[in-house]
């Protein structure tokens, strides 16, 4: 079993950075792909970023393209989203989630380990 734990989500006006942490707790995260998603209210959930177990990033949602960063730290146990110059699109719960799969890709069916969720709200 692998427990993960995101943290990192808060209040931000437009244009701010965020830093997203997610550790993992249970098992050696080097041995997971993982991803972040996200959802809105009343909206589907939508991978945004996802790392592979060799480091290697891919962006899903056109939209945060040239603007997050998805990283991992293995020695730490723990995966980053960092965001910058947010917009009020990117309000939603990120959640973060991890893959027995070393590149499991943007598909959620693939990810068996989910976090609770942290609340990311930017204010035009």
């Amino acid at each position: 079993q692998v427990q993960l734990v995101e943290s990192g989500g808060g209040l931000v006006q437009a244009g701010a950075s965020l830093r997203l942490s997610c550790a993992a707790s249970g098992r050696t995260l080097s041995n997971y792909g993982m991803g972040w998603f996200r959802q809105a209210p009343g909206m589907e959930r939508e991978c945004v970023a996802t790392i592979t177990t060799s480091g290697r990033s891919r962006y899903c949602a056109d939209s945060v393209k040239g603007r997050f960063t998805i990283s991992r730290d293995n020695a730490k146990n723990t995966v980053y989203l960092q965001m910058n110059s947010l917009e009020p699109e990117d309000t939603a719960v990120y959640y973060c989630a991890a893959s027995g799969y070393s590149a499991p890709g943007s598909d959620s069916n693939y990810y068996s380990y989910w976090g609770q969720g942290t609340q990311v709200t930017v204010s035009s």
